[in-house]
């Protein structure tokens, strides 16, 4: 036992946490994988598309609705924690952007917290956040999707503790005791952060953040409901009819699902999200369950990525106009004209103290 118990330290030691994180996540999608081979080698490709032709076209006019209400709720993460961090110059609009592109780009390439993060740099870098700011704001989004994930699983597996035993395998009263622990943690956390000013961070000042107030705290895990509960009513509307299930065993099934995917780093949770779905969802035949989980996806993963692909390619080509227009013979010296490029220019085209002082003289 002592052994055993000294692996993870020796593990940490060799490794570090990145390697591990990145074989767990392998690990996870090794799984996923061999499962998959077990329950769709045998598929039947025609009756795949035989479910996803007979699904009622106002069931997926419905579920697209879920989900743009979805993505129109992620704009109020980044909106939220634009305040948060002190910076509410910057305009819903922008906010907006950038939440709608960096969560659509990092959901379908993986690795979300380095790809989102990027995209939203590419955006806000635009209007004075630097890079600081903006992992400022990708850790307060984050702590609201969690916050979000912990209040709705935990109300789900209390609730319906054997939709969860599907997943995890565990005797319902298990579950239960895990979903009033996760309550209790959240309850204590909200606490925790209302008695008094709570910071974290690497030393002082600009390395660190307040975290929201008991107030914005609730506010934060409303948020991350609202946005689980109409992806999850996206599957919902999409599901086979028959046989028939209860939306709350839905939704705990789904969302331990979205967390495994989220959990392996995969591109859209792609295979671990199926997996875990196909086996927590065994009396629903395997052709019409994953023709729905096909549509999910395109209405869900890869409409948004389309969108948020033209979207960041206008917004390039508009820059570059805009660069082009200001440097075309205003001026001889093509730092006097760069003060009048639109606030959209990248900041390190911006220019020096020298040149905008000429330019004002």
């Amino acid at each position: 036992m002592t052994g055993l118990k000294a692996i993870p330290g020796w593990l940490r030691a060799r490794l570090g946490w990145h390697t591990l994180g990145l074989v767990a996540s392998l690990v996870i999608i090794g799984i996923a994988g061999f499962v998959l081979y077990k329950m769709l080698r045998n598929i039947r490709p025609t009756e795949v598309l035989e479910a996803i032709s007979a699904t009622d076209p106002w069931r997926i006019a419905v579920a697209a609705l879920f989900v743009a209400c979805a993505y129109f709720t992620l704009t109020f993460y980044d909106w939220f924690a634009l305040r948060t961090i002190g910076k509410p110059h910057v305009p819903y609009r922008v906010a907006a952007l950038a939440s709608f592109t960096s969560y659509s780009i990092g959901h379908n390439i993986g690795f979300s917290a380095f790809t989102g993060g990027t995209v939203r740099y590419r955006i806000y870098s635009a209007h004075g956040l630097g890079a600081v700011d903006v992992a400022k704001l990708c850790f307060i989004t984050g702590l609201t999707f969690w916050l979000g994930n912990i209040a709705i699983l935990g109300l789900g597996v209390t609730v319906e503790p054997w939709a969860a035993s599907a997943v995890d395998h565990l005797p319902a009263w298990i579950n239960r005791l895990i979903g009033l622990a996760l309550l209790a943690g959240l309850a204590a956390y909200v606490t925790w952060v209302g008695l008094k000013p709570r910071r974290i961070g690497v030393g002082k000042g600009h390395w660190t953040v307040t975290l929201p107030g008991w107030r914005l705290t609730l506010m934060q895990i409303v948020i991350g409901i609202i946005d689980l509960s109409f992806c999850a009513a996206a599957m919902y509307v999409l599901m086979p009819q028959q046989p028939y299930i209860d939306p709350i065993a839905l939704g705990v099934v789904f969302i331990s699902a979205t967390l495994l995917g989220f959990a392996s780093h995969a591109p859209g949770g792609l295979g671990v999200f199926d997996a875990a779905m196909l086996v927590a969802l065994p009396q629903f035949e395997t052709e019409p369950l994953l023709g729905a989980l096909l549509l999910l996806r395109l209405l869900y993963y890869v409409t948004p990525f389309a969108i948020a692909l033209v979207l960041m390619g206008a917004r390039e080509l508009m820059i570059s106009r805009r660069r082009l227009d200001a440097t075309k013979g205003i001026s001889p010296d093509p730092l006097a004209a760069m003060p009048v490029m639109a606030t959209e220019a990248d900041p390190a085209d911006e220019a020096s103290p020298p040149a905008r002082r000429r330019a004002a003289g």
